[in-house]
């Protein structure tokens, strides 16, 4: 074995282990804790809460970003630049930043959020807030991904498709979005996940309420003012989910590329 080839396997040992000495102190450690606190009503309250509110965030960017997606990958605009740059902005934001954009954007003297609470809609601190800040972090991940699904079918499908009469829609619903199924389902993933895990600008928006907008990482750092314990449990469950996560983000892609 030459020394490159020395260097090559001893970072890779080296990374692998900084990765996964946390992970497994994490495991070590909750199998001393309480098994009764795992189901404890905050943290059971927490976990139904990021299920729902990710699952729910995660709907709403296929609805919204499908289109944009499409639309990135197939227009010749000047402007289509300017749309990536705006709707990968999220991406690069310090959490915190995030959070208080929404705020001045939806709070109650926002510049949105003075009309909405006018006409009686409050989002700040609220479920629909956990939402709104998961959707916001979460959506630029869905976005590239589909776009790359979109930019890999051929138009030769596509102009095949529109020669036998098909309209746009019909044909980006029968062929486009079929064959670009596998990236879709990978950005599914990865902005569901990125949607459990959103801490900063979720706390600076929708607060950490329990039962009302306390999700699983803002349960980890409000257990970890006063119970280790419990940081443990929700740290191992979060641990958990998102091993299962890249398990499907790099299984089900897959497997859908060769049924096809």
């Amino acid at each position: 074995m030459n020394a490159f080839a020395l260097i090559r396997t001893f970072t890779g040992v080296a990374v692998a282990g900084f990765i996964l000495l946390p992970v497994i102190a994490v495991l070590i450690s909750v199998s001393d804790v309480s098994p009764g606190m795992l189901l404890s009503e905050d943290v059971m309250a927490a976990v139904r809460l990021s299920l729902f509110t990710a699952t729910l965030a995660t709907l709403l960017i296929v609805i919204i970003g499908t289109p944009v997606a499409y639309l990135l990958a197939r227009s010749s605009s000047p402007l289509r630049r300017f749309l990536e740059v705006i709707i990968n902005l999220p991406m690069v934001l310090p959490p915190a930043v995030a959070g208080i954009a929404l705020l001045a954007a939806f709070g109650r003297e926002g510049i949105l959020g003075r009309y909405l609470a006018s006409a009686g809609i409050i989002l700040p601190f609220t479920t629909a807030a956990v939402v709104i800040a998961q959707t916001f972090v979460a959506l630029p991940l869905y976005v590239r991904s589909a776009r790359a699904g979109f930019a890999g079918v051929s138009r030769t499908f596509e102009g095949a498709s529109y020669t036998l009469g098909a309209s746009e829609f019909t044909t980006f619903l029968r062929v486009s979005l079929p064959l670009a199924k596998g990236a879709i389902i990978a950005g599914v993933i990865m902005s569901w996940a990125r949607a459990m895990g959103e801490f900063g600008a979720t706390i600076m928006f929708a607060g950490n309420f329990v039962g009302r907008t306390q999700t699983m990482p803002l349960a980890v750092y409000s257990a970890l003012q006063v119970n280790m314990g419990k940081a443990l449990v929700l740290a191992a469950l979060l641990i958990l989910i998102s091993f299962f996560i890249l398990f499907a983000f790099e299984i089900v892609p897959k497997r859908r590329y060769a049924d096809a």
